[in-house]
């Protein structure tokens, strides 16, 4: 069969299952028992087809990522989360709207903590949508800025998506955890920049009177000394431990756990309920993760085996484009893929042919990744289906409508392709600190 056929027939099975709403992990699944019985010799095929999906989740690199997700959900059910957001409201005061300064502070507070988008969106939804809706906000400055900030969890470690990305393209998953840093922190700055700036100009859009009340310096300090500082430190282990190089991704996110365990121990917050919630969650999470993993790992080879990958690659190595073009062609279908289909899909159908593109370019993995990390957060704000408009819509009252929501992010969508831009002008925003690793 020639190339363009085995093609045809994968990605059109794949497009068409997802097409009549089977899941993707199971649309994945259906494509490479197809694939597998046709390339790869009957049944025959189907054995070797188990073998490499065993084989694609013994892989040590995939351990941090239950460990990842263990540690934003002990926080979370703990209530230590709840407890330094309110820290950082309390020490906040005087500016212009807010409580939406909070919500990005708080948002990337918990983002480098939790590694969770929908956790993040969801918490700060629930916790800060209310009270500012309440005091006057309009709903573009409340529901926007906790929409853009869960996306950050993406970008900052501990994200668990960064490892499972890092391990499907052959990346260092160090190096791409520790490359998103810079990006997050600036995307965090941008939209508090834009908040402050549209609050002074239109005073109307948050209540003027919107200001902690006066106390003592050290009663606005305390609660954030008590609850934020100390959770920090967990943040600094994990990061700190990479970037030394004194651990490796797993090391660094056990500590990371043992830390966030710890820590709920000495607030006395961890209680038997909480433990084995956090526990289900993470067995949850961790098992849907490793499942989709088998099934895009295996896809990858069947495209490589039938002459798939290949073929493509000569295609567009016969166009002669350059590492540049080929980097914005890249992110362009990124961001369109963004529009319709979930991130996990959007690295299994893309991952097979753009890196070995990438490899034959000589365009730098990490800078590459990261930049699609920003193009997969991106995809989590645009319309129709991006999750965290879903997840905004999920926690927000009934007033508020579908398009209110939609136009509360597209300032904020705006603000991330302008920080994707500098990334791909200014590479060293994603590889700067990679290089600095020992």
């Amino acid at each position: 069969m020639e190339w363009y056929w085995a093609l045809l027939l994968m990605l059109g099975l794949m497009f068409g299952l997802m097409a009549i709403g089977v899941p993707v992990a199971f649309t994945f699944l259906g494509v490479n028992l197809v694939g597998a019985w046709v390339f790869l010799g009957g049944e025959a095929g189907l054995g070797q087809l188990v073998r490499n999906s065993v084989g694609s989740i013994t892989s040590f690199s995939l351990t941090p990522i239950p460990l990842f997700v263990l540690m934003g959900e002990v926080l979370f059910h703990t209530g230590l989360a709840f407890r330094a957001i309110e820290a950082i409201e309390r020490l906040i005061a005087r500016l212009p709207g807010r409580l939406s300064v909070v919500s990005v502070l708080g948002g990337t507070t918990f983002a480098a903590l939790s590694g969770s988008t929908i956790a993040n969106t969801a918490m700060m939804g629930g916790v800060m949508l209310p009270e500012m809706l309440k005091r006057g906000y309009h709903p573009t400055l409340a529901m926007g800025p906790i929409m853009a900030v869960g996306g950050i969890a993406m970008l900052i470690p501990p994200s668990a998506l960064a490892v499972m990305l890092g391990s499907l393209a052959g990346i260092s998953i160090a190096q791409l955890l520790i490359g998103g840093i810079l990006p997050g922190l600036l995307m965090a700055a941008c939209f508090l920049l834009y908040v402050i700036i549209r609050c002074r100009l239109d005073p109307q859009l948050a209540p003027i009177d919107d200001a902690a009340p006066v106390a003592g310096a050290w009663a606005r300090w305390k609660p954030f000394v008590r609850d934020v500082l100390p959770l920090f430190s967990i943040f600094a282990a994990v990061v700190g431990s990479m970037l030394a190089g004194w651990a490796s991704p797993t090391e660094s996110a056990a500590i990371g756990a043992v830390a966030s365990v710890t820590a709920t121990v000495c607030y006395r917050a961890l209680t038997l309920r909480a433990l084995h919630k956090s526990l289900v969650e993470t067995a949850r999470v961790s098992v849907v993760i490793l499942f989709v993993l088998v099934a895009s790992t295996t896809f990858a080879q069947l495209l490589s085996f039938s002459g798939a990958t290949s073929g493509l690659l000569g295609v567009v190595s016969e166009l002669q484009l350059s590492p540049l073009m080929l980097v914005l062609g890249m992110l362009l279908i990124l961001l369109v893929l963004g529009c319709v289909i979930d991130q996990i899909s959007m690295m299994m159908i893309t991952l097979p042919f753009f890196m070995p593109l990438a490899n034959a370019a000589g365009i730098d993995p990490v800078w590459l990744g990261v930049m699609m990390l920003v193009s997969m957060e991106l995809g989590l704000l645009t319309p129709p289906f991006g999750l965290l408009l879903m997840v905004m819509q999920s926690v927000a009252p009934p007033p508020i409508q579908l398009r209110q929501i939609y136009a509360a992010a597209a300032p904020f969508v705006l603000i991330e392709i302008a920080v994707l831009g500098l990334i791909v002008a200014l590479p060293w925003l994603a590889v700067g600190l990679p290089r600095l690793m020992h």
